[in-house]
């Protein structure tokens, strides 16, 4: 049996959420409603859900903008429920961050079924409980937070995937093949301008001096490595 979690709900169709709700309780789960975005980060910053159903239409704001922001301040497992069913929204949607996309009407049986199936994956690929603190750079893998200084940083999911496969053995070199099969995939393992992108904004982000970066450390024609040294 799976274990209960705590899911955040942001819809603004009223018949929509009750569906959601009775599913999802019926299922064990605890349900967290919110009817907008606004409503819906708030939530987010005080309920801790495991769990996030967006819809894309919103009233106050596009769902796809909230993707990148969600990531970037928790751990959540994020699955949209969209009557959008253009390819080009879905590809879109994933490449922010979603988890998955499911498309309405929907099958409730199906939408249980696809987050026991996200759970258990993010359970198996749990972060470690790794904490680097690099002068002014903060790095919580466990619970996806990067921060400079007290700012959070929000990364895209590529700059992210990056940073986290460089801090969960700093001061290693990875090359560059190593790198690209972790985060896009075995057939993109001979992009290195896909790397070079995400690494520049990496260093603009993170870096005093993007020019001559000093925390993710180039080795020639090699890759990178994520440097402890503050000297």
């Amino acid at each position: 049996m799976n274990a209960a979690a705590k899911i955040l709900i942001v819809e603004d169709d009223a018949h929509i959420r009750r569906l959601l709700r009775a599913a999802l309780q019926r299922a064990g789960h605890a349900v967290v409603e919110a009817t907008t975005a606004r409503e819906g980060m708030s939530l987010l910053d005080i309920e801790k859900p495991d769990v996030v159903l967006l819809d894309l239409g919103l009233p106050d704001r596009d769902g796809l903008e909230l993707i990148q922001p969600i990531r970037g301040r928790c751990a959540a497992t994020l699955l949209v429920v969209s009557a959008r069913e253009d390819t080009a929204e879905k590809v879109a949607a994933l490449d922010l961050g979603a988890d998955d996309y499911l498309t309405k009407p929907f099958d409730t049986e199906e939408l249980l079924a696809r987050i026991r199936t996200a759970l258990r994956h993010r359970s198996s690929e749990q972060e470690p409980d790794v904490q680097l603190a690099l002068g002014e750079v903060k790095i919580d893998l466990a619970h996806r937070r990067v921060q400079r200084g007290s700012e959070d940083v929000h990364l895209t999911p590529k700059e992210y995937g990056v940073l986290a496969e460089l801090a969960r053995k700093p001061d290693r070199v990875f090359s560059h093949a190593n790198i690209l099969r972790a985060v896009w995939g075995e057939a993109q393992q001979d992009r290195v301008d896909y790397l070079r992108i995400a690494v520049r904004g990496l260093r603009q982000k993170l870096e005093s001096d993007p020019s001559r970066p000093r925390l993710i450390v180039n080795e020639l024609a090699v890759g990178y490595r994520l440097s402890t040294r503050n000297d």
